[in-house]
């Protein structure tokens, strides 16, 4: 581990896990999805991709956390995946993003987007509004929070698009959808419903709604119920249904 005194961030050589080594063996992450996503490791985008993460977070202050890049899959193992949130950039804010799309670290105010899904939830199930944005009591029951992209850079937003995360994270959706049955896949807003396109309707149930963004939400996301959706399909097919 090295440290950088103008960001006052201890970084670690290795970043996410990823050797100077940059072999798939190397890669820290859960080890069903490790087992899965085995063959994307090793491809030369991946490899540039580490790359290019690894300066990122030697010269700038990114987000979120180093240990917590891969905290969606971490938090959500893949023989526990009953459900697919997917989002599409880390909060750039700082103490914000923590690896979970949507999600925000304990004691950080609520977004925007957050407020509303909370809202929803409210009015869908009855859930009183959560004192915490952390969301990590949704993948502990097999939620998966799936950004788009997996990193940023502070108050930047859209930094690492176009990068190599949106490739990996459709090689994610595709194994998904190729090895599992009956997942929930819930895309909110037109971004996660492209992202979604190769997702097989007969083989799983889909929910599609506006994002639940205050420029968006009022456009079709109030209203939605996903969270009741969810659970009606999921008891349908026998499976425990989500305590959202």
């Amino acid at each position: 581990m090295f440290f950088l005194p103008a960001l006052h961030q201890p970084v670690e050589i290795s970043i996410f896990g990823l050797q100077l080594a940059r072999t798939m063996a190397d890669v820290k992450i859960e080890p069903g999805w490790k087992q899965v996503l085995a063959t994307e490791f090793d491809k030369p985008y991946f490899r540039q991709l580490t790359d290019f993460v690894r300066q990122e977070y030697r010269q700038y202050r990114i987000y979120p956390p180093a240990r917590l890049i891969f905290n969606a899959f971490d938090s959500c193992p893949f023989d526990q995946v009953k459900v697919v949130i997917i989002g599409q950039d880390p909060y750039h804010g700082a103490g914000q993003a923590h690896g979970l799309c949507f999600s925000v670290q304990d004691g950080i105010s609520l977004p925007p987007s957050l407020v509303n899904i909370f809202k929803e939830l409210q009015a869908d199930l009855g859930k009183p509004m959560p004192a915490s944005g952390n969301l990590e009591r949704w993948a502990r029951q097999g939620v998966l929070l799936l950004n788009a992209t997996l990193t940023v850079r502070a108050a930047s937003p859209g930094s690492h698009q176009g990068k190599g995360w949106e490739e990996f994270t459709d090689a994610v959706i595709r194994v998904l959808n190729e090895q599992k049955e009956h997942l929930v896949f819930i895309l909110w807003g037109a971004y996660a419903q492209r992202k979604g396109q190769i997702i097989d309707r007969q083989r799983h149930h889909v929910i599609e709604s506006a994002h639940p963004s205050p420029f968006a939400a009022h456009r079709g996301f109030f209203g939605s119920r996903p969270f009741s959706r969810a659970n009606e399909y999921l008891l349908s097919v026998g499976q425990k249904p989500i305590n959202w």
